[in-house]
This record gives C-alpha cells, sequence and structure tokens, in this order.
C-alpha cells in the first residue's frame, strides 16, 4: 500500500494539486493561467532532481562493466515515476496552454473541448511528440527490450533532467519580476551549460563509453550498434539540438535587441528568457 501512495501516478498529481492550492493564498494577484504554470515548473523540477538523483547513483554503480552491471533503479524508476510522470506532465502541459488562452480571452477557450486539445497538440507538437514516444518507447525498451543489459545508459538517459530545474528556475523567476537579478544572470549561465552537457554531449559520451567497453574506438560505435539503437538515439537526440538551437539563436536574437536599446544585458539571461519559451528540459 504504502509503495503505492509513494509512486509517480500519486505523487505528481497529487503535488501538482497541492501546489495550484497554495500559490493563490501567496500570490493573490496571480490568474490561473500563472498558478497552473508554476506549479507545473515546480513539480518538473521535483521530477526532474529525483531523476538526476537516480542516474547518479545508477551510472556510479555500473561504471565498471557499462554493458552488463546491473542496478534495481534503473527499470524501477522507469516503471514507478518516470511513465507516470510523462502522462501526468502532457496533462499538466495542456492545462498550463488551457489557461493561457482562456487568459487572454479567446473564444473556443471558455470550456475544454476537442479543438482546445488539437490546438495544444499543433502548438506543443514537438513537445506531445516527445513525451509519447518516451512512453511508447522507453517503457518497452526498458522492460522487454534490453536483456537486462545496460543500465549504465538508462542511468545516462536519467541525467538529461539536469537542465530541467534551472529552466524552471528561469521561468518562475520572471513570474516574480525578478529577471534583473544576480540570481536570474547566473541561472542563464547553468540553463546553457547543463542543457548541452546533459542533453547533447552526453550522447557522444555514452558511445565513447561503449566503445571502450568493447574496444572500439568512438567512430566505430555506431557501425558496432544495431540500426534500432542508432535510430533511437538519434530519435531522442535531434529535438534536443533543435531547441538548443533555438535557445541560441533567441538569445542572441534578444541580446542584439538590448543592445540596439542601449539596455545591453547578460548574454545568459537572454538565453534564459529564450529557453523557457522555447523549452521545458526533460
Amino acid at each position: 500500500m504504502l509503495q503505492v501512495l509513494a509512486c509517480g501516478v500519486v505523487v505528481f498529481p497529487g503535488l501538482f494539486f497541492a501546489f495550484r492550492r497554495i500559490l493563490p493564498s501567496i500570490f493573490k494577484q496571480w490568474t490561473d493561467a500563472d498558478v497552473v504554470l508554476v506549479s507545473e515548473r515546480l513539480v518538473s523540477s521535483i521530477h526532474a532532481v529525483m531523476a538526476t538523483t537516480v542516474g547518479c547513483i545508477v551510472v556510479a554503480s555500473c561504471r565498471g562493466n557499462v554493458v552488463n552491471d546491473r542496478h534495481w533503479l534503473a527499470p524501477y524508476f522507469v516503471i514507478w515515476y518516470g511513465v507516470p510522470y510523462m502522462a501526468y506532465d502532457l496533462y499538466a502541459m495542456y492545462l498550463s496552454h488551457y489557461y493561457r488562452f482562456q487568459v487572454k480571452g479567446h473564444e473556443d477557450y471558455k470550456r475544454h473541448s476537442l479543438r482546445t486539445v488539437n490546438s495544444f497538440v499543433r502548438k506543443e507538437f514537438l513537445l506531445v511528440l516527445h513525451h509519447i514516444a518516451l512512453l511508447t518507447v522507453l517503457l518497452p525498451v526498458t522492460l522487454f527490450f534490453r536483456k537486462d543489459q545496460g543500465d549504465f545508459f538508462v542511468g545516462c538517459l536519467f541525467l538529461t533532467e539536469l537542465s530541467t530545474p534551472f529552466v524552471s528556475l528561469g521561468k518562475i523567476l520572471i513570474q516574480l519580476s525578478l529577471q534583473d537579478c544576480r540570481l536570474h544572470k547566473a541561472n542563464g549561465g547553468m540553463v546553457l551549460l547543463t542543457f548541452f552537457a546533459c542533453r547533447i554531449a552526453l550522447f557522444p559520451y555514452m558511445y565513447w563509453m561503449y566503445g571502450r567497453h568493447h574496444g572500439i574506438p568512438l567512430y566505430g560505435v555506431p557501425f558496432h550498434l544495431s540500426l534500432a539503437a542508432n535510430l533511437g538515439n538519434c530519435c531522442i537526440l535531434a529535438p534536443q539540438v533543435y531547441w538548443f538551437v533555438l535557445l541560441c539563436r533567441k538569445g542572441f536574437r534578444l541580446y542584439q535587441r538590448s543592445r540596439c536599446r542601449g539596455d545591453a544585458p547578460s548574454p545568459t539571461r537572454s538565453a534564459t528568457a529564450a529557453v523557457t519559451d522555447n523549452t521545458k528540459g526533460e
């Protein structure tokens, strides 16, 4: 019973509901859209801290033999927390989208309908596709197709969540009108660093570790892996590269625009604003 109560099916919606109750009593001027957005970001950060912690434990435990070493947290976290979180987050993202447009006075958003759901899917297609792919690919691969191998690499994938708390913090600071503080500028640097290191550079690192285990050079690893493994990694990596390019381009534009107005902020500050518009982190 305690295990059921502690699993992600209960924990993440429960936290989301609690934040939606608590935040309006603290920030009375906030709209429903503000409350839902910050609640979603807080829950995302909590999940990210959990996933990163589990990833560090699994990676540290399986470094000796990256293919055959096992750790019980690798499949357990995916089943009990990863999959429930992805399903919950789709719903939370839809609510955030719904209330954001409702506050703006859109006629279609007076009530929930298939039209509002369709609008959400079209506007957030890449994020929705990313979540659905993890639900339909990550779970069966973790449970059935790995042949009890590769816990190290599952742990590495958990580490991709490291950037999420910084992305969420940037959005929350903007929500609190603290975008001019030093914390926001420093957070922008952490967004760039963690996003690149844990969502892009992590994939060459996993290939290098695999090659070291088998005694083959990095450039030969793709030819040693199956086509399905390479395609799966590309499908996960591609949107990360796309989001990172968007954040860099938009951050640069914001920085240039501010310089033209005679108010040149730190590039990292502009990057934080950009990333909170373009991605959630994972």
